[in-house]
């Protein structure tokens, strides 16, 4: 097992404060497939291995996000590999950006499964809006930016789906509804996280100008059936 909790955050979550969101064994868990795509290994054991690759779907896929590169589960083959960063909040820093910020709930739902899928935050599904809280801003009656948590762990939770349409960035919205769920998860006496790929610079500055700083590098690997 890795030392630190956010070394295998899909695991950790789903054993603890996501449970109710697992499908698996002891073994490998991932999250419900209307949820999110994320599966991970309690180990690198070759029975940890098996029990993962059962939960591969037959049309699908899994995305494995850990410190260390994983073993390739038998019958399965890697579509995609890449460098992510794992960021931890070190002292949270107000942006300048101003807007109305709105809760999103429910009736939101399809608005912000239409953002997420126009702008492609990271794998936003059915009923990823059930992970946490989200936020957004909206203009003429629109959603058009939006930001929430996705996996929680104990003493943790990720800033995740942040994200704005096409027609209004460079106004900082990003920022500032990332800021607001940073400052809801601090309250709670929680540590914010957040992931990006490590060749996205601008949101890496975005997330810096926060407090966030790197924790380390992790490995982000989409797997399918061979």
């Amino acid at each position: 097992m890795s030392a630190h909790l956010l070394d295998r955050p899909i695991w950790r979550a789903l054993r603890t404060r996501q449970s109710a969101f697992a499908v698996g064994d002891e073994r490998a868990l991932r999250f419900a497939p209307d949820v999110a795509p994320f599966a991970a290994a309690r180990d690198d054991s070759a029975e940890s291995m098996q029990a993962l690759a059962k939960l591969v779907p037959a049309d699908g896929y899994v995305i494995l996000l850990q410190a260390d590169e994983s073993p390739r589960p038998p019958g399965t083959a890697v579509e995609l590999t890449a460098v992510g960063v794992q960021m931890v909040l070190d002292k949270l820093v107000r942006p300048p950006a101003s807007a109305p910020i709105q809760p999103l709930s429910e009736a939101d739902a399809p608005e912000m499964l239409a953002l997420a899928t126009l702008t492609k935050p990271g794998p936003f599904l059915a009923r990823t809006h059930l992970l946490g809280t989200f936020c957004g801003v909206k203009e003429a009656g629109k959603l058009v930016a939006m930001a929430g948590e996705r996996m929680k762990l104990d003493g943790f939770t990720e800033v995740s789906g942040v994200c704005t349409h096409p027609d209004l960035r460079g106004r900082g919205l990003a920022a500032l509804l990332s800021h607001k769920v940073a400052t809801d998860i601090l309250a709670r006496g929680e540590t914010s996280f957040l992931h990006a790929y490590a060749s996205n610079a601008a949101a890496i500055s975005v997330y810096e100008a926060l407090g966030f700083k790197l924790r380390r590098h992790v490995v982000v690997t989409v797997l399918r059936h061979e």
